[in-house]
């Protein structure tokens, strides 16, 4: 595995000092803990009141302004400021750097009502799912083999926050990733695993003469039907309905491009070969295979590589119990195995992604 050079430097040698490494393993330890403080400061709008105010506020004074008892909000405060999102200056609470972040931070937001809605109940049963290989913790919404079976049918919160996270990552990064695609001069695009067809609603509005077709789950195929009705260009958008984690279904043939959008990390390497291998089939000379991911390799800092590898583990207890987010060479690894060969990378892409641009072997 070759990190890039910012993150080789970050994780080849020790970075911290002892008391530094044992806070750490502290912080680690209340983490559960830490992550709900951390939220209801938001939540009740502590964090807020501290950073309209310029000189800082009493528990008192917080108390009476945000209508909680002084008890909740003394455990709140001092958790918090040993926590490190608030300080204490002359004898008053005022928001550290790490607290504005956590309010403002349009990513920390949704990647923490992520984690608090979807992700977080689920995550007591982690070790089930690692020893069983199944989303063990998926049954805290109900009984489906993965989660993008039962999507349609989650708590409306719960689904509002797994689509706020899916739409935030992909979304950041579609203006970048059209001039790509479109590059290529396709005439007809396959939109594989296509959700709720926003990326087929970005491309027949950037290319009138483009005519894309979503490959998904039935369900998810009646859900893209209703979402894309009535906008400009959802005439030239089709359906697809398939489910791909059948080894025996074939990919539709005639497309100039085949677009695969945060979707093959939700499959183990074994279905992602497959899936390659059944793409391969479908392509001629003279298609490309588009695959936007976030690699966590190839990202620029150690916070984001910290991110994606921390969210490896939503998909093994939430989502399908063996995919994760991929680093490069295991992405390559399966794409030529699947029959493909990556020819071009673009790097660099908002939200952390890169494209794989594969043609047939």
């Amino acid at each position: 595995m070759k990190l890039f050079p910012q993150l080789d430097k970050q994780y080849s040698k020790e970075q911290l000092r002892y008391m530094e490494a044992q806070h750490l393993a502290h912080g680690i330890a209340f983490a559960p803990i830490t992550f709900q403080v951390s939220r209801l400061m938001v939540k009740f709008g502590i964090f807020n009141l501290l950073n309209e105010t310029k000189n800082g506020l009493t528990i008192n004074e917080i108390a009476d302004k945000i209508n909680l008892s002084e008890y909740a909000v003394k455990v709140l405060i001092e958790a918090s400021l040993t926590i490190g999102t608030v300080l204490y200056k002359d004898e008053k609470f005022v928001l550290s750097k790490a607290g504005w972040i956590l309010l403002t931070d349009p990513l920390v937001n949704v990647n923490m009502t992520f984690n608090h809605s979807v992700a977080y109940l689920g995550m007591y049963d982690m070790e089930k799912a690692l020893l069983n290989g199944k989303p063990e913790g998926l049954k805290v919404f109900g009984e489906w083999k993965t989660i993008y079976e039962g999507l349609s049918q989650l708590p409306p919160d719960v689904r509002k926050s797994w689509f706020d996270f899916d739409h935030f990552y992909s979304d950041n990064s579609f203006d970048e990733a059209l001039g790509h695609v479109f590059s290529y001069k396709p005439r007809t695009l396959l939109d594989v695993g296509g959700n709720t067809g926003r990326w087929a609603l970005r491309c027949v509005d950037y290319d009138e003469q483009v005519r894309v077709t979503v490959m998904d789950l039935p369900r998810q195929i009646e859900m893209m039907r209703s979402q894309t009705a009535g906008h400009k260009g959802a005439e030239r958008i089709d359906g697809y309905a398939a489910d791909l984690l059948n080894e025996d279904e074939p990919f539709p043939k005639g497309f100039d491009a085949i677009w695969m959008s945060q979707f093959l990390d939700c499959f183990s390497e074994k279905e992602v070969t497959s899936i390659c291998r059944r793409t391969a089939a479908a392509m001629d000379a003279d298609s490309r295979l588009f695959v936007m991911e976030t690699l966590w390799d190839r990202q620029p800092n150690a916070t984001a590589a910290y991110c994606l590898t921390q969210l490896s583990l939503y998909f093994t207890v939430m989502a399908n119990g063996n995919s994760k987010m991929y680093n490069s060479d295991d992405m390559f690894r399966c794409i030529e195995a699947g029959g493909l060969k990556v020819e071009k990378v673009f790097d660099g892409l908002r939200s952390g992604h890169s494209i794989l641009v594969c043609k047939k072997a």
